[in-house]
């Protein structure tokens, strides 16, 4: 009996299948219910309220309806299809059905004539999306937009009675619900008129926020009655073809394997440094000022794996595809007889086409198709600029975990914004999130600037910790000896010591060592 009760008050949960919502949302919106999405213009209501709908039809055979109380069906028909959604088809098999509520000019006087006379109600309205489920036996329901009807009620009461008999009804008629709703500002009241949240069971925010000059997409869902939900914000991106697609930071586990495999860097000195080379499942920064040969690693990185006979993708936001094979051919490499051979990719865009979240998708689904041993970005600097610092580190956090969960070599540059040092990796603190880091610096001697390189930081491994000078000419990049009689490289705040001075300081830390013995 016990067992019963609690299934009898069990709340089910209904997946909407719009891609990384269901995981913020714990498995969906919860079923039978009505869910309030609410946001300023621009910020994806109707799209999420379409795609509600589309979801179901496609991916579990839930028929629906969409009431819209602005557009009129046609203009949805034709918005929608830019996402590859053939509403109008769907229209055909009676698997989805539209209430058209829309207002005209002659409409919208009787409905200020009835205000008037205090006869207006939304009777009539729900018998028709009533009559519209039954037709075509839905499942989901969408109603875009509040606002437009509520703007005709006299006052915050109506509205809230109103808006509780609408859900109300779609309750009793066992339809999943979403209703979507205008807010004057991103981070201001939840609705326009101040009572939609407390009337709806469940209210997922969108927003589209303006921030250092740039645009940001986020959801949250504020309130799931009942049942639990994922807290705070998460990016989300609108992609032609697709729809929204929510990208969930909090569904990064720390559960990649790793090995113990060493893979070569494209350099045998460079391989010794490292202990013997990069793990087969790691991630390095290079991190160096403007033309201290970042591309050039990434460049014999990525030659080091086709000799091998695996794929390896590069992914450049700085140069043209031109430009990297001329630069590779200068160093005896052939990247066009490589991406022939299909040993090689090369995905060369600006950064500014398009924002960090339809980036990340982009560079997922390239890895997905061409599913290479290696990948390089050349830079993760390009693309810092076009983002907010949160961004920028959802995105590398994003992009690294899929990485390493797919067990491939990454390989990341960074360009410091001074030339001899003294600056922190990033501003966003990624070195945090990388397994290795290389340092490339200048180093001035005497007025004359010669090219320095260190391996930072390498986990599970030994490694080389002199900063070590090096060269680059026609065959790529020599690594030589390390520096000697100077200090003060990294910070870039050079300091000389003549060579009596170094014995003498060798000695001091000699004789202690013999004391102690």
């Amino acid at each position: 009996m016990v067992g019963s009760t609690k299934e009898h008050y069990y709340l089910e949960k209904l997946e909407t299948g719009i891609p990384g919502f269901d995981h913020i949302a714990n498995g969906g919106l919860p079923k039978g219910r009505t869910t309030l999405v609410s946001g300023t213009a621009g910020s994806a209501k109707t799209i999420f309220a379409a795609q509600f709908l589309v979801e179901g039809i496609a991916k579990a055979g839930e028929n629906g309806v969409f009431v819209t109380f602005e557009e009129s069906p046609l203009d949805i028909i034709r918005n929608m299809r830019g996402f590859g959604w053939d509403i109008a088809k769907w229209e055909a098999e009676c698997k989805w059905a539209f209430v058209d509520a829309s207002r005209q000019p002659d409409e919208e006087r009787d409905i200020k004539r009835d205000l008037i006379s205090g006869d207006y109600d939304l009777g009539a309205l729900l018998a028709r999306i009533e009559y519209a489920v039954q037709r075509v036996g839905a499942k989901r329901v969408s109603m875009d937009s509040l606002g437009a009807i509520f703007s005709q009620l006299p006052d915050s009461n109506t509205v809230r009675s109103e808006l509780f008999r609408i859900a109300s009804v779609l309750k009793s008629i066992g339809v999943t619900a979403v209703m979507t709703a205008e807010r004057t500002e991103e981070y201001g009241e939840i609705a326009r008129y101040g009572v939609e949240e407390f009337v709806a069971d469940n209210v997922v925010i969108v927003r589209n926020v303006l921030e250092d000059e740039k645009r940001r997409r986020t959801i949250e869902i504020l309130k799931f009655r009942g049942v639990t939900h994922q807290k705070g914000e998460f990016p989300f991106t609108v992609i032609p073809d697709r729809g929204i697609v929510v990208i969930p930071l909090s569904a990064i586990e720390l559960q990649q394997r790793s090995s113990n495999i060493r893979i070569t860097s494209g350099n045998l000195e460079l391989d010794r440094m490292c202990g013997g080379g990069f793990f087969r499942d790691s991630v390095i920064l290079v991190s160096g000022a403007t033309g201290t040969g970042k591309t050039l690693m990434a460049t014999w990185f990525m030659f080091a794996g086709a000799s091998q006979d695996e794929r390896s993708l590069l992914f450049a936001f700085e140069e043209s595809r031109d430009q990297l094979s001329r630069n590779a051919t200068g160093w005896g490499i052939d990247f066009e007889g490589m991406e022939k051979e299909g040993r090689l990719r090369v995905v060369c865009n600006y950064p500014e086409v398009a924002g960090l979240e339809d980036q990340l998708i982009r560079m997922k689904t390239e890895i997905e198709k061409f599913k290479p041993h290696r990948v390089a970005i050349d830079s993760l600097s390009a693309l810092e600029r076009v983002s907010t610092i949160r961004g920028f580190r959802e995105f590398v956090i994003g992009l690294t975990s899929f990485i390493k969960h797919k067990e491939i070599a990454g390989l990341y540059t960074s360009t410091t914004p001074t030339l001899l040092g003294g600056t922190s990796i990033t501003e966003a603190h990624i070195s945090t999130i990388t397994d290795s880091i290389i340092l490339l610096r200048y180093v001035e001697i005497y007025g004359e600037m010669r090219r320095g390189l260190t391996v930072l930081k390498m986990r599970g491994s030994m490694h080389d910790k002199d900063i070590r000078e090096f060269t680059i000419d026609g065959q790529g990049m020599h690594i030589g000896k390390a520096f000697h009689g100077i200090s003060g490289i990294l910070s870039g705040n050079f300091t000389h010591i003549v060579p009596s001075e170094v014995d003498r300081i060798s000695n001091l830390f000699r004789s202690g060592a013999t004391e102690e013995h």
